[in-house]
């Protein structure tokens, strides 16, 4: 039967009508569904083209039903997709959903758009992005849900991997089976593979005595064969190390395909019957052997539809589960259970968001904190005397914000390092370490190089708050930068060399370039009086040509020859426009050959190039979170939210700005303390 035999699947009728008010509220599904979605009221008028939606085999589906006779309308069943979120259905909106006019899928009784999909021929090129699909999903490790942590208990040398149901779960009824199929599915387990254990998966709301599932488990956890594992855990890790894998209807079974799992059936699932299980019930006649790419394109890309997670337009499989995989390998990156030290109501959340996936709990004092924790702090603040198994040290990252970190603005960006910290030159860190190490793939620098043309085209910088404009002095043969920093700043304290202070940096460029046109910028934070100046800056102008307030730093940094940094983040953005650099501190991106080091950096030496450089810093060794969901996102997309802030212009809410003289007193007082331990 070829595509056209179908009939098209209608894509946008003038509107979805629903009798349910959960369905009418759905978050993003007019996006998924490429229209409006309007619940029904009794007289209202009714569009040509316009559709009832029900869900699936739900008893809410049959006033649907009533409701599409009654109008002459015809029904289309909705369901989750199959890599429907990070949360589960309770917690967050789906971002995949399948549309079915002719079934739904796990009604095994009578066709299905899904079952007509999956026997269509494919072409060279469908089987192709069916088997990158694959590929995604297993290298990004996601499932339909994707919010548990991956199982990290010990597993039997040899198993197989069981799955209960919820007891009343409408495939399981839909899909030819019943509570006797889950009996014999753990029978023939047990029986079929005699030398082995078998590992029966269970709902945790099951094994908490909360719902049904369809086994006595106490009973079972006295037999020797068989170990039941309740907890709420990401089913990957089980999948990819089974034996077999055995199901009724679970979408467990799918996966374990996904992993090349051989999989037994005990109902008739919308993967059975194809010829790529091993089925306990005969298939329906309609339903003839096909390839697993098959399956899968017409699963993950002919049925369902997708919502962009971040812009919440529509978008493809491959974007979805691409993002469902950065959300997976971001929220197994420390232990399940992290304690946070010394963070105030504001940053709390941003500690939440930055280390979703873990477990935080926060607390004031170290003694709160059990020797062998996880412990993550912010900078350099010493942990003793606790002794953690993990100490993780926060810090902003490198494309921040628009607006100033004293102003309390939220960053897109933070750093979460294990083994230092990128700015104390004193310790290894670990973006010195991947720097040093990282193995640079063509496509890592492919995008690397992109983002740095784009920064570079857009001038984005680290806070993108000053608006003036500056021209370069006609006449000058040479002009050179020296950004100020607050001299406090923990930067200087771990990663500066022999000069320490804004006057002394003044002193040595002076010396260096007698000849040159120096231009000098104080740091953002004490211009506006949140930070202190630096000892002697006020008399920064007899040291140099110029002093400007409010440039922006795009305009300096574009017309500027050369830039001399202690350890200013702008001599990595000079970088990027590559422009000369001159370090007299230990910063960063200093020591990899792409600066002139004053004082060099110890234990480095790798020369990089600069997209080298971009991939490690920008791209591998930050954490980007959204704003807007929550979640994980790319340096990438942090790039489009900065421009899209900063087209909106920074303004602070009035409780922020009341905030300032408060917070530029706590802030000059601990500047004052550091200075005096200096």
């Amino acid at each position: 039967m070829g595509a056209d035999a179908l009939g098209p699947l209608p894509d946008a009728g003038p509107v979805y009508l629903t009798a349910s008010k959960a369905i009418a509220r759905l978050p993003g599904l007019p996006a998924l569904l490429a229209g409006p979605v309007v619940r029904h009221r009794p007289g209202r008028a009714v569009a040509a083209g316009t559709r009832v939606l029900a869900w699936g085999r739900k008893p809410s589906a049959a006033r649907a039903e009533t409701l599409a006779a009654a109008l002459g309308l015809p029904v289309l069943r909705l369901e989750d997709g199959f890599a429907r979120s990070v949360g589960l259905g309770a917690e967050e909106p789906p971002l995949s959903v399948v549309l079915d006019d002719v079934g739904i899928y796990y009604d095994a009784t009578a066709p299905s758009r899904l079952e007509l999909l999956t026997a269509l021929p494919l072409d060279q090129t469908r089987i192709d992005r069916a088997r990158t699909l694959i590929d995604l999903w297993r290298q990004g490790r996601v499932s339909k849900y994707n919010q548990a942590r991956e199982y990290d208990g010990p597993l039997p040398e040899a198993y197989v991997l069981v799955a209960d149901q919820t007891a009343g779960d409408a495939s399981i009824a839909w899909g030819l089976a019943g509570p006797e199929s889950f009996s014999r599915m753990l029978g023939a387990a047990l029986d079929e593979h005699p030398g082995r254990t078998v590992l029966l998966k269970v709902h945790p709301e099951v094994a908490a005595g909360r719902k049904r599932g369809h086994f006595d488990l106490d009973r079972l956890r006295r037999d020797g064969r068989v170990r039941v594992l309740g907890e709420a855990v990401h089913p990957v890790r089980l999948l990819e190390r089974a034996a077999a894998v055995y199901t009724v209807t679970s979408q467990l079974g799918f996966e374990a395909l996904l992993w090349e799992r051989p999989v037994r059936t005990f109902g008739m699932p919308f993967y059975a019957g194809w010829g790529l299980t091993a089925d306990d019930l005969p298939a329906p006649a309609r339903r003839r052997p096909v390839s697993l790419p098959a399956l899968v394109h017409a699963a993950l890309v002919d049925y369902a539809r997708y919502r962009d997670p971040e812009t919440g337009g529509p978008c493809s499989a491959e974007r979805v589960v691409s993002w469902l995989g950065l959300q997976r390998r971001m929220r197994e990156r420390f232990p399940a259970r992290v304690y946070a030290l010394g963070f105030s109501a504001w940053k709390r959340p941003l500690v939440r968001d930055f280390l979703q996936g873990s477990q935080i709990r926060f607390v004031t004092r170290p003694s709160q904190v059990p020797d062998g924790a996880a412990l993550a702090v912010w900078g350099r603040r010493d942990p003793a005397p606790v002794r953690p198994g993990l100490l993780i040290r926060l810090e902003d990252g490198f494309l921040r914000s628009v607006g100033l970190g004293v102003d309390l603005v939220r960053p897109l960006s933070w750093v979460a390092d294990t083994q230092g910290m990128y700015y104390d030159a004193g310790v290894p860190s670990a973006l010195e370490a991947l720097l040093a190490g990282l193995t640079f793939s063509p496509e890592l620098l492919d995008r690397a190089r992109a983002l740095r043309r784009r920064l570079v085209a857009e001038g984005v910088t680290k806070y993108n708050v000053d608006v003036g404009r500056w021209r370069r002095p006609a006449g000058a043969a040479r002009v050179v930068l020296v950004p100020g920093q607050v001299e406090a700043d923990a930067s200087i304290r771990f990663g500066g060399g022999s000069v320490r202070t804004n006057m002394g940096l003044l002193r040595a460029v002076r010396l260096l370039e007698p000849d040159a046109y120096i231009v000098y910028k104080p740091h953002p934070d004490v211009v506006i009086g949140m930070r202190s100046a630096g000892v002697g800056e006020n008399a920064a102008d007899s040291l140099c040509d110029a002093v400007v307030l409010h440039a922006s730093m795009r305009d300096l940094l574009e017309q500027v020859d050369a830039i001399h940094v202690l350890t200013s983040l702008a001599g990595f953005e000079a970088l990027l426009r590559k422009k000369m650099v001159f370090c007299h501190g230990r910063p960063f991106y200093a020591g990899w050959g792409l600066t002139r080091d004053l004082d060099p950096p110890l234990r480095r030496g790798r020369q990089l190039d600069l997209d080298e450089l971009v991939a490690g810093a920008l791209l591998v060794y930050p954490t980007y979170c959204h704003p807007v969901t929550g979640r994980f996102t790319t340096a990438e997309a942090a790039l489009d939210l900065l421009l899209a802030q900063r087209e909106r212009g920074a303004v602070l809410p009035w409780w922020r700005r009341a905030l300032r003289p408060c917070l530029a007193f706590l802030k000059q007082r601990k500047d004052r303390a550091a200075g005096e331990e200096q």
